[in-house]
């Protein structure tokens, strides 16, 4: 049943409730053409759900409001609204904060409670219905991703402590947050970088402390350049320069690789009807070799050589540790 037929039954009521008709269940399930159960279940939910002053009338055999202030709420959901609603809290469960989970979880129990119809699908069925589940991903202490997070949205500059994935050293540095990004899993702050002067990524599980700074950086990125520096290239690692690389993935994958997106530039071309060659540009190529070796014997890359030769070395170095 569509929640604005419901929402007219609703409102018909309501009406002659203010009106002083006194209307009852048989009133509106002779206007509405429906059964004497559903107008007793639609009279309920507006006294019980939506929090209407109803009381019933003995000697005039209809309802009348005990507060005459009363309105119905002012907007309503339909099924599409409430189940965009309903799986956008179900996606959500990747939030490293579980305050902001439960109050996003209270809202949408009120939302549900007080502006959808009869019938409707409850957060506690959608939990059994659909599931959300990242792998590989860097877990990030929620004191971290709550405080990171109020200096994006309050423009504070921040002092963070960060380790580096590859010298293992950890640098104090000010930044301001100018984006916050979850990429396969793992949160990422774009923000501006006192220290390098310039725009940075700093993975999230990779800050150590987290402090409002002293220093004040005003920096205002627009939003094009922000959008700009994830999308260029390949993964999470920026650079100026980039370069085409080409993999050539077997039967075996080839299929399933099709249905993916690896880069919004990638190119892909059939050699024959099973074997696919894929190309797109990257800046680095340490994150784009992880992806490539977990597919074994069934990607080849066929350029650039240097690439190539990357991958040679690495096939070698588990070679020796496996002869």
């Amino acid at each position: 049943m569509s929640s604005k037929v419901i929402y007219e039954r609703f409102l018909w009521f309501h009406t002659k409730v203010r009106e002083r008709k006194y209307p009852n269940t048989r009133s509106l399930a002779e206007k509405f053409e429906i059964s004497r159960k559903t107008a007793q279940r639609d009279i309920a939910f507006m006294r019980d759900r939506l929090g209407a002053p109803l009381y019933y009338v003995p000697e005039r055999r209809g309802f009348a409001y005990d507060i005459d202030a009363y309105e119905l709420p002012g907007f309503w959901l339909n099924e599409t609204e409430l189940s965009s609603l309903l799986v956008s809290y179900r996606l959500a469960s990747s939030i490293p904060d579980n305050h902001l989970k439960n109050s996003l979880k209270s809202f949408i129990n009120k939302v549900i409670s007080r502006f959808s119809g009869p019938g409707y699908v409850s957060i506690a069925d959608l939990c059994e219905k659909v599931s959300v589940k990242n792998i590989e991903y860097s877990r990030t202490n929620e004191k971290i991703f709550q405080k990171t997070l109020e200096a994006l949205l309050y423009g504070n500059t921040i002092r963070i402590d960060y380790r580096s994935p590859h010298t293992g050293n950890v640098t104090s540095r000010d930044i301001l947050p100018l984006h916050l990004l979850q990429y396969m899993g793992t949160w990422h702050i774009i923000a501006y970088c006192a220290l390098k002067n310039e725009i940075r990524d700093f993975v999230l599980s990779r800050i150590r402390s987290i402090a409002l700074s002293p220093l004040k950086i005003t920096h205002r990125a627009a939003e094009s350049s922000i959008k700009n520096y994830i999308r260029k290239n390949f993964g999470i690692i920026y650079s100026n320069e980039t370069v085409d690389i080409c993999l050539r993935f077997s039967p075996e994958v080839a299929g399933w690789v099709a249905e993916q997106v690896w880069h919004p530039k990638q190119k892909t071309q059939w050699e024959d009807e099973n074997t696919l060659c894929l190309i797109f540009p990257v800046a680095d190529f340490r994150e784009v070799k992880r992806e490539i070796l977990k597919f074994g014997s069934r990607v080849e890359v066929l350029s650039p050589e240097r690439l190539r030769e990357e991958i040679r070395q690495e096939i070698k170095k588990m070679g020796e540790i496996y002869r």
